[in-house]
This record gives C-alpha cells, structure tokens and sequence, in this order.
C-alpha cells in the first residue's frame, strides 16, 4: 500500500467530529470515521478522502480495522462518555505506538444561581436518597435506563429517548411505560425543553456534563428559569495522552501527520 493512503483514524458520534470531518474533506486529508450506528452516518459529508466505518469495535477487530484502514493516528473526537472506546485507542496508540490527540468539546461551568447537584456517577447517585419520592427527567440516553429500573417504585420517572427501535426497547424492558416517555432527536430548542418540564411537572432533571453541544447549556438555562434543580453527572475521568478542545490544534495535528506520510509533492499547505 503506498504512502499516500495511510489515514487518520477518527473516532466520530458527535457533531465535533462531523465538524472535523467537513475539515479534514476540505484539506484533502485521507480519513476514516467510525460511528457505531447507521444513522450516524448521515452527520458526515459525501467526499473522495473520507470514509465512514459503522460498527462496535473491541480489541479483538480493531487490529483488522487498522490494517484495512492503514491508520497513521488516531483522532479522538467521540462523546465525553464514551470511556470504552477512547480506553481502547489509547492503549492501541500506546502499545504500535501510534499518534494520539484527544478532541473534546469543554465543559461548562455553572451559573452562580443555577439550582444544581452535582453526582461523580450514576451509582452514587441513586446510592443517595435524592431522587426519593421526586417527579424525574431522565436525559441521559436509554442505555443508562437499566440502572433505574430499582427506582420505579420509589420516584416517579421519565425518560426522552433518541427516536430508535433500541432506544424504545430498552426503555421499555427498564420498566418505563410509552406515557413517561419522549422521543426526541437532538437538539432541543429551550422552548421546547421548557414545555416538557411543564407538562410533565418534574421536580428535577438528570442529565451529564456533555457541553453545549450535548445540550446541557439549554438545561441549566431552563433549570434557572423555572427553579428545577439539575441533576449532573460528572464526565468520566480519563488520562488522555495529549487533550485539546481547539479545532485548528486538531487539524494542525492532522496535518503534521500527513506531511510525515505522504510523499513532498503531496504535502498539504
């Protein structure tokens, strides 16, 4: 396989990595984005450079994946939650050894007014007796769901869920019922956030340290106006190699790579 094809690996999901990718299509930059759902795809542009690869990867297929993919560097640009994946590539970086940048988007701080809880975990949440007798959002994803399910006679709870056959069925099997719960594909206006609130008369929200991106800033803006406390839990502590929440960082990064791999004629300027 010559030079030119080696590729930067970009762990994608999110709407930072699309926003990377529309980039790295634009500088020419050979890229290969993994998504673990089909429906992730749509994020990404059409483009000659870039790939989209849609599957859950473990240590035992990722050797194939870069391989096939001849990856040169590795790209983290998934979800602040997504510790598996992120724990994977960078003991794969370590071990080749490959170039290593994790992309995550900051973290917001709290207003000073802002009613808000702040949990390290899921476990040591419902370990408290916070949520005891409370009319409770739920907005962490429905793969969360399952270690709720103890609470549903002890707080009245509700869910929003991605619009997905996955989503409803685990929801479902969590022992939610269809009238505690909402499909919705992000984002959500604050309008419309502050409507459910009301509707369903919640006492309080949970949700995790996502960023703006993941709609935590409209949260807290809501929680603020209409004194409901926000429940948030804290993003996973992971020692990432190298961190940046820059995209020019990012794609300087990304480039350097392919100045190193493609021949001199090839270089990007």
């Amino acid at each position: 396989m010559s030079e030119s094809a080696e590729r930067i690996w970009l762990i994608g999901g999110t709407g930072e990595s699309a926003e990377l990718a529309r980039s790295l299509a634009a500088l020419n930059i050979p890229c290969t984005v993994t998504v673990t759902t089909p429906s992730a795809c749509a994020l990404y542009p059409g483009a000659a450079t870039l790939r989209i690869w849609v599957g859950q990867l473990t240590a035992a297929t990722l050797p194939a994946f870069l391989q096939q993919e001849n990856i040169a560097a590795i790209l983290d640009a998934s979800h602040p939650f997504a510790v598996e994946v992120s724990r994977l590539a960078i003991a794969t970086a370590q071990t080749l050894p490959l170039p290593y940048l994790r992309f995550e988007r900051s973290e917001l701080q709290a207003a000073p007014a802002a009613p808000e809880i702040v949990f390290e975990t899921v476990e040591s949440l419902l370990s408290s007796a916070y949520l005891e007798g409370q009319r409770v959002l739920l907005t962490l994803g429905y793969r969360w769901l399952p270690a709720f399910q103890a609470w549903q006679n002890r707080a009245t709870l509700f869910a929003r869920i991605l619009p997905s056959v996955p989503a409803l069925n685990g929801a479902l099997a969590a022992g939610f019922t269809p009238d505690r719960l909402i499909a919705l594909r992000p984002p959500v206006s604050e309008a419309l956030e502050r409507a459910l609130w009301q509707q369903w008369q919640v006492t309080c929200v949970v949700t995790k340290a996502s960023g703006a991106a993941g709609g935590e800033a409209i949260k807290r803006q809501v929680a603020q106006a209409l004194g409901v406390p926000l429940v948030v839990l804290q993003r996973p502590k992971i020692s990432y190699p190298q961190q940046t929440d820059s995209v020019a960082i990012a794609l300087d990064f990304c480039r350097q790579i392919g100045a190193i791999v493609r021949p001199a004629s090839k270089q990007i300027r």
